[in-house]
């Protein structure tokens, strides 16, 4: 990794982790001390996380943590809802049979997880160990990836932070995963897709639910 991929992952999950709060100002010269760099690499790191949406940069005002809204939240659930169905069937006709099993090694984790916490919330880390990510990765399509890997999920991880959100919904969305991997390895594409679908519709309602005390439109 280059300098600026480990800036990139530093500031990257301080953002997505609270450390580094919404909306706060970056300042250059104190980061560049902090991780005892240079301003090129920082400047290379902060155009990335801009590019993938975790930073905005105003002229006159600098770059900033993006600040969320509830509404930009549920914005990001409809495009989800769209491109991980695609994803889904794609999957459901490119997936080997390794990375079938792979899935289903994971889920039986997240139910063990799941009976630890109760039911209380369904909290995935980033990258391999994502659910929805391996499904993305299984597409094969490598728009798809950068999409959703490189760019919404960072966001989301941010939402699930910035939010706090949890839910008695980890079980219900637990069979859900099942029935999807279920349709994926049968090679059902369209039954894939429309599940997947099903399921991240599900989960933008259950969000909007929680949030209902919020103003949408902010």
């Amino acid at each position: 990794m280059t300098i600026a991929d480990r800036v990139f992952d530093r500031v990257r999950l301080a953002i997505e982790s609270g450390a580094m709060p919404t909306g706060s100002k970056i300042s250059e010269p104190e980061l560049a001390r902090a991780y005892g760099i240079s301003r090129g690499p920082l400047r290379e790191a902060i155009a990335r996380l801009e590019s993938c949406g975790l930073v905005v940069r105003r002229a006159n005002v600098g770059a900033r943590v993006v600040s969320l809204s509830s509404a930009q939240l549920l914005e990001i659930y409809q495009v989800r809802e769209a491109l991980e169905g695609m994803a889904a069937r794609l999957a459901a006709e490119r997936i080997t049979a390794p990375e079938v099993a792979e899935l289903r090694a994971l889920l039986e984790r997240h139910g063990e997880q799941i009976e630890r916490d109760d039911g209380h919330a369904y909290f995935q880390t980033q990258g391999d160990l994502d659910f929805h990510y391996r499904i993305v990765q299984a597409s094969r399509n490598a728009r798809l990836i950068d999409l959703l890997c490189d760019d919404l999920y960072y966001l989301m991880r941010v939402y699930r932070y910035q939010f706090g959100m949890q839910s008695r919904r980890a079980p219900r969305a637990y069979v859900e995963h099942e029935h999807i991997v279920e349709a994926i390895e049968r090679g059902d594409a369209e039954l894939a897709e429309l599940l997947m679908r099903h399921h991240i519709r599900a989960s933008r309602e259950n969000v909007e639910r929680m949030l209902g005390g919020n103003d949408l439109r902010s």
